[in-house]
């Protein structure tokens, strides 16, 4: 099933091309300009006659909407059962340091200032997602992995493991018999922030190799790597 954005934002052009980008990445996407309205459809009542057959998977609020403001809206998702976990990115002109403490104060899970990129706009959507809909631990052969701690043991004997490392592994194990590239690595590991030359990659396989004990990560000539199997 298709996962859900909802987009509020009372630019009608900014409004437009975020949720043209979100189809694009192929998100299904409920565009609302007004923070009234937008209210109403957190309720839950409101949500099962817009969106019956789906949940909401991601908010993106701007912050200065007629109405209701962003950050009340941000506190009305907290306050939802149905959506208090639900990861919400705030959209605003404001860049000072207050408007954007007050956005993590109440719980926003990113904050993008404007003029911004649409096309990063997805790929923090997607590293968020990716975050949020990923199970708590990884388990492959004796090796556990897990987010809650931030932790991973092999044999029953915890293994150091720098952020990188730890984000690289999980994307493997999460993928494990299949193809990653290097492309796909790096936006798993380093999310959008990162421009520079994707061998990085190979320099944190060659960590993880000498980390873990027997051959779990297998080079695929000319394509990629591939956690576990031959």
């Amino acid at each position: 099933m298709q996962q859900t954005v909802l987009v509020v934002e009372d630019d009608p052009r900014i409004n437009e091309v975020v949720t043209e980008y979100m189809k694009e990445a192929g998100y299904l996407v409920l565009s609302l300009t007004d923070g009234e309205e937008a209210l109403s459809v957190i309720s839950e009542e409101a949500l099962s006659v817009i969106s019956k057959d789906h949940r909401i998977d991601l908010f993106v609020l701007d912050i200065m909407l007629p109405g209701i403001s962003g950050l009340k809206l941000l506190q009305a998702v907290r306050q939802s059962e149905q959506h208090k976990d639900t990861p919400v990115i705030m959209l605003t002109a404001l860049g000072d340091e207050q408007t954007q403490l007050l956005s993590f104060d109440a719980l926003a899970d990113d904050y993008v200032t404007k003029p911004f990129s649409p096309k990063i706009l997805v790929k923090r959507a997607q590293a968020l997602l990716r975050r949020h809909g990923r199970e708590k631990t990884l388990v492959h052969g004796d090796i556990v992995l897990s987010y809650e701690s931030y932790e991973v043991a092999q044999g029953g004997q915890p293994i150091k493991l720098t952020r990188r490392e730890f984000e690289m592994l999980g994307a493997f194990m999460a993928s494990a018999g299949k193809v990653l590239t290097r492309q796909q690595l790096l936006d798993q590991a380093w999310g959008y922030d990162y421009f520079g030359d994707d061998r990085i990659v190979d320099v944190h396989i060659k960590n993880l190799r000498r980390k873990l004990s027997g051959e779990v990560i297998h080079t695929i000539k000319g394509v990629g790597y591939k956690f576990g199997g031959k």
